[in-house]
């Protein structure tokens, strides 16, 4: 990592911990979310499903209606491992991300226990392009999306790596999936999951305006024998269809490329994106 990114962490780390500076939020006031999805058409997005080409959206799995995206199963026989991802068409290094989703309906038929409500935000992604015929998931770090059962705890905005691994409190992690400390959001109600990206360096998980995760170095599973793979400074940005029925209403992005070298601006940005407490309304 080189100086400047470890700066950037330090910095970003004293931010969040003293919760932001409220003196800070009149600074760069043309900073704003800019929407990735635009309500009507999945024009600027690619699909990929398993065992499918690019873009052929199998059995109308992705689809807009009521200015939402909408992940269903209808004309699925059975879902047979046919997991999904909706690609948006540009790259991203450091940026802050805002989705709003909502679990409804019945697992369809066929899908593992394991994906009752469960979806995800693919970030630092591989191209589409570059996946196999036969790729369940993108080589990406997935913040996992989970819903309730109604009766049970179980956390969302968690972490999951396929293809990948991470760092956390200095330590290189390989399990596959790490729970977040978020509560459990039960029903259909919609929930808000930010993530904070800054390249390599730092990587922070939100639900409906709490923190709930931390890591650094996203990165590559090694080859060769190697401890450490290639870090991950940049990629795709995916929405999963999992098996489960999902809405996506907002889709949304600050673009903090220009600031992620510059560690006292990227300091004022984010002190006023985060001074305001942003939570899903029903």
């Amino acid at each position: 990592m080189t100086i400047k990114s470890n700066n950037t962490l330090l910095t970003i780390f004293f931010i969040l911990g003293l919760g932001f500076i409220t003196s800070e939020c009149t600074a760069q006031k043309n900073i704003k979310w800019n929407p990735l999805f635009n309500g009507k058409d999945l024009n600027d997005w690619q699909i990929k499903i398993r065992h499918h080409k690019l873009n052929e959206n199998y059995a109308n799995t992705f689809q807009v209606n009521d200015g939402h995206i909408q992940v269903r199963y209808d004309q699925y026989s059975k879902f047979d491992e046919q997991f999904g991802h909706l690609f948006y068409n540009k790259q991203f290094s450091s940026y802050l991300i805002g989705v709003e989703y909502r679990f409804v309906g019945d697992q369809v038929k066929g899908g593992p226990g394991w994906a009752y409500r469960n979806s995800g935000i693919m970030i630092h992604g591989q191209d589409p392009a570059n996946m196999t015929l036969d790729q369940d998931f993108p080589n990406s770090i997935e913040v996992q999306l989970l819903g309730g059962n109604g009766k049970d705890e179980r956390s969302t905005a968690n972490l999951c790596t396929p293809g990948t691994q991470y760092v956390k409190d200095g330590k290189t992690i390989k399990q596959h999936c790490a729970n977040s400390s978020s509560k459990t959001y039960h029903g259909d109600q919609w929930t808000r999951v930010e993530v904070l990206v800054i390249k390599d360096s730092l990587i922070v998980h939100f639900v409906n305006g709490e923190e709930v995760m931390r890591y650094s170095k996203p990165q590559l599973d090694p080859v060769n024998g190697a401890t450490e793979g290639e870090l991950l400074k940049k990629g795709s940005i995916s929405l999963q269809s999992e098996s489960h029925p999902v809405d996506f209403r907002k889709v949304e992005i600050v673009d903090l490329e220009k600031y992620a070298d510059k560690p006292k601006k990227l300091k004022k940005v984010i002190a006023k994106l985060m001074a305001k407490k942003r939570v899903a309304i029903q």
